[in-house]
């Protein structure tokens, strides 16, 4: 395996070319038996920037569509007979869920961290740092550590995530 360092034509070479907006990739192809990944740490180690505008790159960007601001609304999922995807992924027959609402928990069911066992749900509520901290404690399902409310919560397919938007951060 051949190493080459980097000589000081070879550098003189590199600041011209990243000067002249050619890309990393362009100049590893340029200088040859270089990579990308090469150049760009050398440009770092040296401390290059401010290079010229690359001739695609100066052109006026693209308008944005304006898009409506998002409203937060809270809607709570139907109750049915179960998530049939969760249900044939871990082989379990889901029962309907009795818990409505996010994070609203019929006192009795609530839970510490000490009182839980392999058959209640173990999904946290609250900042655990606050005395109002506990978890769900329903009944879990078979083989998992949640009810089915939040085992829905938990175990979304992977389509299922791809198609909701992100949710926007405060």
């Amino acid at each position: 395996m051949t190493v080459l360092t980097w000589s000081d034509d070879r550098v003189e070479q590199l600041k011209k070319l990243w000067e002249g907006g050619l890309s990393a990739s362009q100049i590893a192809a340029e200088l040859g038996n270089v990579t990308r990944n090469a150049v760009i740490g050398k440009v770092h180690r040296l401390g290059l920037s401010g290079r010229a505008k690359s001739p695609s790159s100066s052109a006026a960007p693209r308008q944005r569509k304006a898009r409506p601001a998002q409203q937060m609304m809270r809607v709570s999922r139907p109750v049915s007979r179960g998530n049939t995807a969760l249900a044939h992924a871990f082989d379990v027959e889901v029962e309907p869920d009795p818990i409505a609402y996010d994070n609203v928990v019929p006192m009795g069911q609530r839970l510490s961290l000490l009182e839980l066992n392999e058959a209640t749900c173990h999904w946290p509520i609250g900042d655990p740092s606050s005395s109002e901290f506990f978890f769900c404690g329903g009944r879990a399902l078979q083989s998992l550590p949640y009810c089915a409310h939040h085992s829905r919560i938990a175990y979304q397919p992977a389509s299922d995530r791809r198609r909701q938007p992100p949710k926007p951060t405060r």
